[in-house]
């Protein structure tokens, strides 16, 4: 069943990672993805792979105009905007006494602004679909404390989306905020932090980490029509961490 049939979506951070499932998923279901990414030569290859309902944008996700030339190459290639993931984003383990003020302004930019210039942008479009979701990737260090400035930005993440999500209700547009916990992805499962991963994996609940493939199935539910009267939310993707 393709859940996503001819919708068009655009994932931001797409050329890897999750952002990378999250891509592969929705087109598996009918849509028309926009890969957008900084790093072009992964993202311009991972589209190539995919196919004709493939796009990528070279893309700074805290460039304004950036965002601008994403919308309107987006809509004329595949028409008006039903979906945005903003999915883009860093982290940082320093100790606030060890975070540079620049350091600070940095991942507030990729992870915080972005997500705000992203939602702006994309009303325009959304509008004209008249059933908009915009999905926002925020992690379980939106609910629970983590490193400084990563945790301030998540936190931040998950309250714009309650406030776009009753700012935007009226224009048939819903915005929820999902929360991965730890997610197997390349750059945390080699070497030393693997290990550090799997020991740590045994103080979750289910005993295991997650999957990319199981926060892509959250974004597919609230992407499809199947969360059309889920808004202002929060979707926790953590193997039961948070619940303890």
């Amino acid at each position: 069943m393709s859940r996503l049939q001819d919708k068009v979506i655009i994932i931001t951070g797409a050329a890897q990672g999750m952002g990378e499932s999250h891509a592969r998923l929705c087109l598996q279901h009918g849509a028309k993805v926009v890969l957008t990414d900084i790093n072009a030569e992964k993202g311009a290859a991972l589209a190539a792979e995919l196919g004709d309902n493939a796009l990528f944008i070279k893309h700074d996700v805290t460039n304004e105009q950036d965002w601008q030339q994403v919308i309107e190459q987006t809509e004329a290639h595949f028409g008006p905007i039903n979906v945005l993931v903003n999915n883009a984003g860093i982290t940082m383990a320093k100790s606030m006494l060890e975070t540079s003020l620049e350091d600070y302004r940095r991942i507030l930019e990729i992870n915080q602004v972005s997500v705000f210039l992203g939602m702006k942008a994309v009303v325009p479009s959304m509008k004209k679909t008249e059933n908009g979701s915009i999905i926002n990737i925020s992690s379980i260090n939106g609910l629970v404390g983590g490193a400084i400035g990563y945790t301030d930005s998540k936190f931040a993440v998950r309250g714009m989306t309650k406030a776009a999500a009753i700012e935007l209700a009226n224009y048939g547009i819903r915005v929820n905020s999902v929360h991965p916990g730890v997610i197997a992805t390349p750059m945390i499962m080699q070497g030393d932090t693997k290990d550090a991963v799997e020991q740590f994996a045994k103080s979750i609940p289910l005993k295991r980490v997650a999957q990319p493939e199981e926060v892509s199935g959250m974004v597919l539910f609230l992407a499809s029509d199947d969360s059309t009267y889920s808004t202002g939310s929060e979707f926790v993707v953590d193997g039961g961490l948070t619940a303890q």
